[in-house]
């Protein structure tokens, strides 16, 4: 019946194999389900009626190609061409309370899709020569595909309980499909919500990313506030949530207001760090927000807050503590500069400053600095922009200009110890910032000879002397 999908010559080996050696195979899960979405997919799982490892070898041996085994797992996975086939033998699995790590016996094809996480991932295709490319399909994985269901097989309590990583793929699919998680089983997530507990934080944090790189990743984010998820992984993002108001006055809802700055940067950039800073940008909000009478609702140094914030957001999501942490961490303490330049007159200093502090991650911050544009006030998100744009041109301009981006003090530590004969000290500091801020400043251009006359006026202002001849 479906023929079509199972027309590579791979798979009638596969058929042929199984066959020689009285085991039943079939086309599991992924592959299934993205053949009719007409999606690409070369991740091939063969789930066989017997050995999947003994399956594996008598295929590779035909193909010519390597097999890598993991009796562990009792799976064994090949490349061919631009495919990678995993076999395992079919399963039916147990667990226990504290744990989602299965206890794991031989079971039937019908066991082994009861598993499954979905109906859209249970379904199957037949290797047998008899019904070659018959779709097997007992949930109704077909119907809930063209319906757009994310539904499990068995009932939910059971598929959640058993594995809660399941709670997460079920909201990562639906983001990443468009799909609707049907209300019993968004009823048995919230009732099952605690059992999060047993996942480790990087497989958390690895279905967060796959969410972040979708289309819309807001969808992702209210699935995981609707299902009562969001306390449990981001507290600090929950925080954000809801709207308060005194003497009539409130304030945005900053939850909101993150998760369409979020989507906002998902149009303009592929850029995951640069996602999690639009995500992470205004966290600060919720432990700075303040009323001062006479003024109304402010969030003083927020953004710095936020900065030193996301750190502990890394940590406990076990995430990238290098580079990308400390990018995610610039991007937010530096959010409202280019914000803070959105006048009529934008002097050359302030855009050095912004050059400067942001270096190569500019284009990067201003993509959020726009993204953060939003309002219900049409007039004033477009005057905005305007102003954004003036203050994109002047940065070009300036950069021309004075190539602060990547500032380097043309004065170094060694050339002023060489030239007045001192070791590592103080004056070292002093010159060399006299000499950096008076660039930023636009008082002497930037390069060497301007900087060396500036270098010999702060030293003189020190009683340094130079040492004869140099």
């Amino acid at each position: 019946m479906f023929e079509e999908a199972l027309n590579s010559k791979v798979f009638g080996i596969v058929s042929e194999t199984a066959r020689e050696q009285g085991v039943r195979a079939f086309v599991i899960g992924g592959y299934v389900r993205d053949f009719f979405l007409q999606r690409p997919n070369n991740d091939i799982d063969i789930v066989v009626e017997g050995s999947g490892i003994g399956l594996a070898e008598a295929v590779a041996a035909k193909l010519h190609t390597k097999v890598s085994v993991f009796k562990r797992f009792g799976t064994a996975m090949l490349r061919w061409k631009d495919c990678e086939l995993e076999f395992v033998g079919a399963r039916r699995e147990s667990y226990r309370a504290d744990s989602r790590k299965p206890i794991v016996e031989d079971g039937s094809l019908e066991e082994d899709q009861q598993r499954r996480d979905f109906t859209i991932n249970a379904m199957a295709f037949s290797l047998q020569k008899e019904d070659y490319g018959s779709l097997v399909d007992p949930f109704g994985g077909i119907r809930d595909l063209n319906l757009g269901l994310i539904r499990t097989p068995l009932d939910p309590d059971t598929t959640y309980s058993d594995d809660p990583l399941r709670m997460l793929r079920a909201i990562r699919f639906a983001t990443q499909l468009g799909f609707t998680i049907v209300p019993e089983s968004i009823a048995s997530i919230r009732r099952n919500k605690a059992r999060l507990e047993i996942l480790s934080a990087e497989r958390i944090a690895d279905e967060l990313n796959k969410i972040m790189k979708t289309a819309k990743p807001s969808v992702g984010f209210y699935l995981l506030d609707e299902c009562e998820l969001l306390p449990f992984i981001l507290p600090a993002l929950a925080n954000l949530k809801g709207v308060e108001t005194v003497d009539g006055r409130g304030h945005k809802d900053n939850f909101k207001h993150s998760l369409q700055v979020l989507d906002n940067v998902a149009e303009a950039s592929d850029n995951l760090w640069l996602r999690w800073a639009a995500l992470l940008h205004d966290i600060g909000k919720a432990p700075t927000k303040r009323w001062e009478p006479g003024i109304g609702w402010t969030f003083h140094g927020h953004e710095y807050v936020g900065s030193k914030m996301v750190k502990g957001i890394f940590n406990h999501l076990k995430m990238s503590q290098t580079d990308d942490l400390r990018y995610v961490q610039k991007l937010v303490a530096l959010h409202l500069r280019p914000v803070a330049l959105v006048t009529d007159e934008v002097t050359d200093s302030a855009v050095r400053r912004l050059l400067f502090d942001a270096g190569d991650d500019i284009d990067d911050l201003m993509i959020l600095c726009k993204a953060d544009i939003t309002s219900a006030n049409e007039q004033k998100v477009e005057r905005f922009k305007k102003q954004y744009d003036h203050v994109k041109q002047k940065l070009i301009e300036v950069e021309a200009k004075d190539a602060v981006r990547n500032f380097k003090n043309p004065i170094t530590g060694e050339l002023i110890m060489e030239k007045y004969h001192i070791p590592p000290c103080r004056e070292i500091g002093v010159i060399k910032e006299a000499v950096k801020e008076a660039i930023l400043d636009g008082i002497i251009p930037n390069e060497f000879s301007a900087a060396y006359t500036m270098m010999e006026q702060k030293a003189a202002e020190l009683g340094l002397q130079p040492v004869s001849g140099a």
